[in-house]
């Protein structure tokens, strides 16, 4: 049933008698703003709404450390930079700085 918002404070006991039947939908200046369900129905929807929401990267990410660190895990990285390691990009930086430095005419 539907109800003006007005009414249906006035009349809480009966809108909540009301819900064993249907959804109580409550409304201001014809806009919905409320509606009043049984408790069994409100919490099959929590349940659903749970089950739809997608992780995010960042709870990948955290449930990855957690279980990391309850496996006593750690990731080693070797070093970014080795001295026999030929590293084109350094090189065009090393040309691009020299040809920047020259002055402009």
């Amino acid at each position: 049933m539907n109800w003006k918002l007005d009414e249906a404070q006035q009349k809480l006991p009966e809108v909540i008698d009301a819900i064993a039947s249907e959804p109580q939908l409550i409304f201001k200046e014809e806009k919905l703003v409320a509606a009043i369900i049984e408790p069994n129905l409100f919490q099959n929807f929590l349940a659903w709404h749970q089950q739809q929401q997608v992780p995010s990267l960042g709870d990948a990410f955290v449930e990855l450390r957690q279980m990391c660190a309850e496996e006593n895990y750690t990731l080693e990285t070797p070093a970014r930079c080795s001295g026999d390691r030929h590293i084109p990009f350094a090189e065009l930086s090393e040309r691009s700085l020299n040809y920047n430095s020259s002055p402009i005419k």
